[in-house]
């Protein structure tokens, strides 16, 4: 399929076997067309790698960003767990929300945090709302580490970022799904790794060794979770939510 975006006429042409179709700009198969277009360029260009939130680093799209935060605001989580810190501004941006809240704790899991990372993480204005564990994020010693940081928590988010093979992602969901209380999310990022499988940067088995496959499995096994994405607290435009890394990566506990 080849797509081609015409903006005298704006249009999106689809070119395929059968023919060619011209779909108008507003029609929401043209922001589906143009919003995965636009995905696959900016991981091309490592788009993701310039923002950052209250002076940290944060690898993430803008959009998935503000998602983040609305689902924040709306569960009002005790803890919010996430695997996998890089430089560490997303861990701020959930600390950031709760700050405003008047209440809740962040607990951020990594391998192998970069000292100048975590320099820069503990010495933030936030930091007080940020626990640290070091160590692999499926290794049970880890696992332990993560229960009795969060406590007696009413309320838990979790978010996995760390590791994205199927393997890692699976074992992630099964282990700090059960940290999950009803009503609440786990989230899990890049899901985008099958949709650009075969570009920079990618291997060849992205197609089935990446998130969506282990989110897959998971739901089969585990009727405890569905895949949901939350509806935007607001919304005049009628259209779905853009193509993002987050894409598929919404599971709601239900029961």
């Amino acid at each position: 399929m080849i797509v081609r975006i015409d903006t005298d006429a704006a249009v999106v042409e689809v070119v395929e076997d059968n023919g060619t179709r011209r779909i108008p700009f507003a029609d929401q198969e043209a922001f589906e067309l143009v919003s995965r277009a636009w995905v696959r360029v900016g991981w091309d260009t490592k788009y993701v790698y310039r923002f950052t939130w209250l002076g940290r680093p944060i690898i993430q799209l803008p959009e998935d960003i503000v998602r983040l935060q609305e689902l924040v605001f709306r569960v009002k989580p005790d803890v919010v767990i996430e695997t996998g810190i890089a430089h560490g501004g997303s861990l701020i941006l959930y600390a950031s929300v709760l700050e405003a809240l008047g209440e809740g704790h962040v607990i951020g899991v990594d391998v192998e945090l970069r000292p100048e990372n975590r320099a820069e993480i503990e010495g933030h204005p936030l930091a007080h709302r940020i626990t640290l564990v070091d160590g692999n994020s499926v290794e049970a010693t880890t696992v332990a580490r993560v229960r009795e940081a969060a406590g007696n928590a009413e309320s838990v988010l979790v978010i996995l970022d760390s590791k994205h093979s199927k393997a890692h992602v699976l074992e992630e969901l099964r282990l700090y799904g059960s940290l999950v209380t009803r009503g609440s999310y786990i989230v899990v990022a890049d899901g985008i790794m099958r949709e650009v499988a075969g570009a920079p940067r990618t291997s060849s088995d992205w197609l089935w060794n990446n998130p969506l496959t282990a989110i897959e499995e998971f739901l089969a096994e585990n009727d405890s979770f569905a895949r949901e994405e939350p509806v935007p607290p607001f919304d005049e435009s009628g259209v779905r939510t853009a193509v993002t890394y987050f894409n598929g990566g919404w599971l709601r506990r239900i029961r």
